[in-house]
């Protein structure tokens, strides 16, 4: 039997050919919208695309169909048309699924496109098969082989395709290109699978199904789907438009305010490769965006950070972090970094904003120098030291281990800068510190406390390790300092204190080397001592006794002794001297020998001074008004007294109050108040010309020049008790007490000598014309009243 002759519609043919092509270029530029986003755009992007694409070779498929002719009536089955549709569009949803992911393995690709395949055989064959005709279809096998392979290719060529231009917007012609391939691979397999089919006349009649459609109806449904296939096309190209203007401008924004920013702006993908590098990052590190772009960032960081930093994306985002840049010439700077992340169907990218603090940190040095460091000698000071302290306090602690601090003071240091100046004190003290240095370990730590204080930590050092820096220290200081061509000394006291047998905290430990420290002062100087609880037992009588002085003046434990003094010729009193005495509710009777200096360096002295002044004159009048013979009461003046620019004002003013003459009143300046001070004679004629009477107490224990001593105003010269108790006990004392008193005869001065206690000290005073004494061989100190009836009883 003759197959039936199939004929072909060219311009209906090429308007199939023109529907998939159109289909397939929206289909590329959908891949690249579906490629951009993620979630439900993505979602929906895949279905449109599927849409857009199904229905595209649908209308191709039955387009084609209606460019072909046969010599008899053709009708199509309704369900089986809208059934053919369905595969279309699942092999469209399967391409569009698989180019989405941001990474598609090549066994993917293989498997969608055998997918597509089968859903584009299948959409074609169940379109023939929707064919009514009275013919039957035979296929030659060759060709209809030959469709399927074309088919295949065809959708191996859309899945390459759609992926590969889903990443690249604006290519207009490889879009081109692209669509007529697609269209091409489409159309060919179609055409193909025509050729293939064989229409043979029915032998008898074939029964044509009630729900068919002619032509007709397929026309219209063609061209409705064309019309809406058309209205997809001009939405998304309106759209993409849209977008990629939107994109441009936002895109030309960001370039402009990242190149524009002074800090470092870099982005790199998941795997820390370097995607865009601005200007700021150019001039941080030297680095063009030539040399930079698609290396790994870890470039522009030193070694020592890139274990971190193969981390550092996931542990600081949105964190801001400090580390090392590395400059392309190698060099090291300090950068912050602050890291953020964003997610996009090709992957995850950072980005890292760097700003070079390298002025930020040379003024946080500044800052930490200031409150950390002594601005003389760059040493660490007391704030430093402390925290060094403690922290060492704790790793001893753990270790059961020891440690030792040294407190320094240099002895007579003021001395230095009021010879010499502040400026050679100042590099005198700089000078101590660099030789005290060179005894320290590496480990261990000196500060300047202030003025000639020093501190020293020496970790993991016992007694004897102790000892012998302090040895060492001790000896490179008591060698000369030649500063400004003048050869300077100064030795230092040094107290120590181990932990955690004198002290456990910082506070403890300082504090307990500090007391060792003075209990050197207190016996010599230029020594070293460890501390004692026994130091610690006299330093706290010390503070209490120092705290007990303003509030025994106020609660009248303070009394005043007056001591006779006797004319060695007569034997009879010739006046009295004031001496001050504490009776404490707590410790008892306490020596003037201990609380005098405490009074002198708390300045209590003065107020001490001012009570046995003002104390002294007024008994010495109520003896008067008592109807007792007129005598002088000598009073002790401190050198703190003397100083003090108004020492006239207040003898004037206890005198005025008491009501006691000036002739009456004497006051007892030591050797150590008026050496070598023009000023002090100044004060000492003011008081003269009052009429005051002025003895120089303890004369030869000072060093005053014989040359001031007559440019004195004084009257008498008082002789150390030292001197006089071993008058008999060493000949050279003997000799020093008889030249005192020939000098003060040959200078018109009285003389009186004190601590007589024997009458051997008085037979030797007498042969050498000594004119008055007194001690306990004649009277100890007595109450006033006791001195009352003293003179009475004479």
């Amino acid at each position: 039997m003759n197959a039936i002759p199939l004929s072909y519609d060219p311009a209906l043919i090429f308007l199939s050919i023109a529907v998939v092509f159109i289909s397939a270029y929206i289909a590329l530029n959908i891949s690249g919208m579906l490629f951009t986003t993620v979630g439900i755009a993505r979602a929906k992007w895949i279905m449109l695309g599927a849409l857009i694409m199904g229905l595209g070779i649908w209308s191709m498929h039955f387009i084609g169909m209606l460019a072909s002719h046969l010599s008899m009536e053709v009708s199509y089955n309704t369900p089986l048309v809208i059934a053919s549709i369905l595969p279309a569009l699942f092999a469209s949803g399967i391409a569009f699924a698989i180019t989405s992911k941001p990474q598609v393995l090549k066994t993917e690709v293989l498997a969608g496109a055998v997918l597509i395949t089968t859903g584009i055989i299948a959409m074609h064959y169940i379109g023939m098969a929707a064919m009514q005709l009275q013919a039957t279809v035979q296929y030659d096998p060759l060709l209809w082989t030959l469709s399927v392979v074309v088919a295949l290719a065809s959708s191996l060529l859309a899945m390459f395709l759609l992926f590969y231009s889903r990443n690249r917007h604006g290519f207009f012609g490889l879009k081109i290109v692209s669509a007529a391939l697609i269209a091409t691979g489409v159309a060919g397999m179609h055409y193909i699978g025509m050729a293939a089919a064989r229409f043979e006349p029915a032998a008898h009649h074939m029964p044509v199904a009630a729900n068919s459609m002619n032509n007709n109806y397929i026309a219209y449904n063609v061209g409705i789907g064309m019309v809406l296939m058309l209205m997809i096309a001009i939405l998304s190209i309106r759209s993409e438009t849209k977008v990629k203007s939107l994109s441009d401008e936002y895109g030309r924004q960001f370039l402009s305010v990242i190149e524009s920013a002074k800090d470092g702006i870099v982005v790199t993908d998941a795997k820390g490769i370097v995607m865009q590098w601005n200007n700021g990052a150019h001039h941080l590190f030297g680095y063009t965006k030539e040399d930079i772009i698609q290396q790994d960032v870890r470039l522009i960081f030193p070694k020592s950070h890139q274990d971190e930093r193969q981390h550092e994306h996931i542990d600081t985002v949105g964190k801001t972090i400090e580390l090392t840049g590395l400059k392309k010439n190698g060099n090291p700077f300090p950068v912050e970094l602050s890291t953020g992340t964003w997610h996009t169907a090709k992957g995850d990218y950072y980005s890292l904003i760097i700003r070079d603090i390298t002025d930020r940190k040379a003024t946080e040095e500044k800052i930490s120098n200031l409150v950390y460091l002594d601005s003389l000698t760059g040493l660490p000071n007391r704030r430093l030291f402390n925290d060094r302290l403690e922290s060492s306090i704790a790793q001893a602690s753990e270790n059961a281990a020891v440690l030792t601090v040294l407190y320094l003071d240099l002895d007579q240091f003021k001395l230095v800068n009021d010879t010499y100046g502040h400026q050679t004190g100042d590099q005198l003290l700089l000078e101590v510190a660099q030789r005290i240095n060179s005894c320290l370990d590496k480990t261990d730590t000196l500060a300047r406390l202030g003025g000639d204080e020093f501190i020293a930590l020496l970790p993991n050092a016992d007694y004897t390790k102790a000892q012998a820096t302090a040895q060492k220290i001790l000896k490179v200081l008591n060698e000369p300092f030649l500063l400004n061509n003048e050869t300077v000394f100064t030795t230092p006291s040094i107290g120590a204190s181990l932990f955690p047998a004198d002290g456990k905290d910082p506070e403890a430990l300082v504090k307990n080397a500090d007391i060792a420290m003075y209990r050197v002062k207190e016996e010599g100087k230029n020594n070293f001592q460890f501390f004692t609880s026994e130091m610690n037992d006299l330093i706290s009588r010390k503070s209490k006794i120092a705290m007990s002085i303003r509030k025994g003046l106020e609660f009248g434990e303070f009394t005043i002794h007056y001591q006779p003094q006797i004319d060695i010729k007569t034997e009879k009193i010739i006046g009295v001297e004031a001496l001050v005495r504490w009776y404490h509710p707590t410790f008892g009777q306490i020596s003037p020998a201990e609380f005098i200096p405490i009074a002198e360096e708390n300045g209590m002295i003065l107020y001490i001074g001012e009570f046995v002044l003002r104390t002294a004159c007024q008994q010495n009048k109520d003896w008067q008004d008592a109807g007792l013979d007129p005598f002088r009461v000598a009073v002790n003046i401190s050198a703190k007294q003397f100083s003090h620019g108004n020492i006239a004002e207040v003898v004037t003013s206890a005198l005025d109050d008491a009501g006691l003459a000036p002739e009456f009143l004497e006051l007892e300046l030591t050797e150590s108040i008026i050496q070598g001070a023009k000023y002090a004679i100044l004060k000492m004629q003011e008081l003269k010309a009052m009429g005051i009477h002025l003895s120089i107490d303890d004369f030869g224990t000072g060093y005053s020049s014989l040359s001031y001593l007559k440019l004195f105003p004084v009257d008498t010269l008082k002789i150390d008790q030292h001197f006089t108790r071993n008058i008999h006990n060493d000949p050279k004392d003997a000799a020093l007490v008889d030249t005192i008193i020939q000098m003060a005869h040959n200078l018109k001065l009285n003389v009186i000598a004190e601590g007589v206690e024997t009458s051997e000290q008085l037979a030797f005073l007498k042969t050498k014309d000594c004119n008055q004494a007194q001690g306990y061989y004649f009277q100890k100190p007595l109450l006033p009243e006791m001195i009352e009836q003293l003179y009475l009883k004479v």
